[in-house]
């Protein structure tokens, strides 16, 4: 009797269009195997693929729960399987809430047909692919200055603008840089003194960086 050693693949996905385009790219190569889509959180959790699924490509906004809630729950459900998010949201807090509840790798929806199925190969073989964008991401955030506990007090988003101001950029780098406009980044520094107690961002910027007792 021969094994079947084809990777096989679950899809959680809410666009009609998107699930079947992936279904297809999947069923359609070699080694490769797609017998369960679902819509959405829900339908996954209550009825979820076998035991032996090697790999469920997660989409984040889903109706409903988002895969970053369920992911700790369908771990608990499929111990053995291994998740990658698929999604177009690249900003930092969906990329380390999805590592930190359990993601194992994490690509961009405008991924081609052909690197999305180099990414699951990637996974199934012990490793954790990412779209460039998103690795780089990552390693940036290795590359942070050490920070006080008074950064505990910031949200991410105030987080990444008060270390792009102490890296030198200007309100309007910033803001182009963030796809965010100037006044949002002045009410988010705003939100920063009123919560760290200073007057300036050079306070700021000490108080964070360079206080680390």
């Amino acid at each position: 009797m021969q094994l079947n050693t084809d990777i096989k693949i679950s899809i959680v996905e809410d666009n009609h269009d998107i699930r079947e385009s992936l279904r297809i790219v999947i069923e359609g190569a070699e080694g490769f195997e797609c017998k369960h889509v679902f819509a959405d959180c829900e339908s996954i959790l209550q009825t979820p693929p076998p035991a032996d699924t090697d790999i469920v490509l997660l989409d984040i906004h889903l109706p409903g729960r988002t895969g970053i809630e369920c992911l700790p729950e369908l771990k608990v459900l499929l111990p053995k399987t291994q998740f990658m998010m698929f999604t177009v949201f690249d900003d930092d807090d969906n990329i380390f809430n999805a590592l930190t509840n359990g993601a194992s790798g994490y690509i961009l929806k405008r991924t081609g047909p052909a690197q999305i199925l180099e990414s699951i190969k990637e996974l199934k073989n012990g490793g954790s692919p990412m779209s460039p964008d998103i690795a780089r991401r990552v390693v940036a955030s290795f590359q942070r200055p050490a920070v006080s506990k008074e950064a505990e007090k910031l949200t991410a988003r105030e987080m990444e603008i008060l270390t792009l101001l102490s890296k030198g950029l200007f309100y309007k780098e910033i803001a182009d840089q963030l796809h965010l406009a100037v006044d949002t980044i002045k009410k988010h520094l705003h939100h920063v003194y009123e919560k760290l107690h200073v007057q300036n961002r050079t306070e700021a910027i000490n108080k964070v960086f360079h206080n680390r007792n």
